[in-house]
């Protein structure tokens, strides 16, 4: 009896203490567990869409400068950061081997000359021979084999003039090659900038590019025009268009931000990772206005940025003027689910009546939460373009309505439809613990 009694009396607390908590979540009994919110009404506002790129600040035009011939410099009039003239002198390599390679090749024309003068004499000898030989043997005075002998040797003689000829021809272009050689042992500015960077000394040996790769020896930039160069996602780039506009951040000026324009996109990618981790960019250049940076400028320098700078960018790519905004936290996504798992149904065909399992369709929907009154409702809506923070209402709101804005953590996972809810007058209350 009494653990039976004892049995009964468990059983009913349990029920007891079900009750209590359906009953307290109802809000049947004490205070109803409600959600704090924080509610805004949608407002027309001018909204930018900007896609944000990292990179690097570059002049927009840089030359490398290699020799193309092996040797020691033996002179280097330029330091780094030096403005130089189109047509300076900026290096020196020794020439030594190239004038005795320009002598030889002098001597082999003169040579050639000389055989192609005794080509010429040795011609106009078998031609003499052969006309005097073809008269006799005309006049039959010799046999046939030795006119045979006196025409062979006039038709080498003209071949040998050919050569000859040839000879002083391929003389001449080593001659030419050799002199093009010398003159690449000194090396002039092909345009007028800023040394941008030096990578060698005095008295170093370089590389020829003739050979291989070849020693890059400076760069020179023209400084007066700078260029963010970024790389922006393959999700992003067909947003981009050329004259874009876009506002560029450099690490090295915090606070403030200067103005460029799209001027290149690039049509082949950079990957980037292996195979399951691949990242595919473009990348985008994008001119610096001067009239942006004008008050940086002074007497000694022509450009307050540096090669290599780090650069963040926010690219312009759509305005639109008096649309329907609420802040980008207040749109959240569900999932519809249209079959739920482990329903069946029946399919009538003409013999039978078969039960199949349904697929189950999930289909996510942007939604955001509006307040009627003490509870939380569900309206589905369509969105557009987006700012940094706040994003366009094509469909379904009006604008009268209460939007519920914060907090995220509720907006995303915590709010159902009909969910209860206590509005308050400022974010802060969100944050206090009651």
């Amino acid at each position: 009896m009494k653990k039976g009694l004892l049995k009964y009396l468990l059983g009913v607390l349990v029920i007891l203490i079900i009750f209590a908590i359906v009953a307290k979540k109802k809000g049947w009994i004490g205070k109803p567990l409600t959600t704090a919110v924080y509610v805004e009404k949608p407002e027309y506002r001018t909204i930018t869409e900007a896609i944000t790129a990292n990179g690097k600040i570059q002049p927009e035009i840089e030359v490398k400068i290699s020799s193309e011939v092996s040797g020691e410099i033996i002179e280097l009039p330029v330091k780094e950061g030096n403005w130089v003239e189109k047509g300076t002198l900026l290096c020196r390599i020794k020439p030594d081997t190239y004038i005795s390679l320009k002598e030889r090749a002098i001597a082999a024309v003169n040579s050639a000359n000389a055989r192609l003068i005794q080509a010429r004499v040795q011609l106009a000898q078998s031609e003499l021979s052969f006309n005097r030989s073809k008269q006799l043997y005309e006049q039959k005075a010799i046999s046939e084999s030795e006119f045979e002998t006196a025409r062979t040797n006039y038709e080498v003689a003209q071949a040998e003039l050919k050569a000859a000829n040839y000879s002083v021809e391929s003389a001449q272009a080593s001659l030419r090659e050799a002199e093009e050689n010398l003159r690449k042992t000194t090396i002039y500015a092909p345009i007028s900038g800023t040394v941008s960077k030096l990578n060698v000394e005095l008295g170093e040996r370089v590389v020829g590019t003739i050979q291989m790769a070849g020693t890059e020896i400076m760069r020179i930039a023209n400084l007066n025009r700078m260029e963010a160069r970024v790389n922006v996602n393959e999700n992003d780039i067909v947003k981009v268009k050329i004259a874009d506009t876009a506002l560029i951040e450099v690490d090295a000026y915090l606070d403030r931000k200067f103005k460029g324009i799209v001027t290149q996109i690039a049509n082949t990618a950079n990957v980037q990772g292996i195979t399951t981790d691949q990242v595919t960019n473009f990348e985008v250049r994008i001119f610096i206005l001067e009239n942006s940076y004008k008050d940086l400028l002074t007497n000694s320098q022509t450009s307050p940025f540096r090669p290599g700078m780090s650069t963040t960018v926010e690219i312009l790519t759509n305005t639109k003027e008096n649309v329907l905004t609420i802040p980008i936290l207040a749109v959240t996504t569900r999932i519809d689910t249209i079959k739920k798992t482990g329903e069946w149904e029946k399919v009538e065909n003409n013999t039978q009546s078969v039960e199949t399992k349904p697929t189950r369709l999930e289909k996510p929907k942007e939604i955001v939460f509006i307040a009627k009154g003490d509870t939380a409702r569900i309206v589905e809506v369509k969105t557009g373009i987006q700012d940094n923070q706040y994003i366009e209402i094509i469909e379904g709101l009006k604008g009268d309505e209460e939007v519920i804005t914060a907090p995220y953590s509720a907006i995303s996972r915590k709010l159902k439809d009909m969910s209860l809810i206590r509005k308050v007058k400022n974010k802060d209350e969100l944050f206090k613990t009651e």
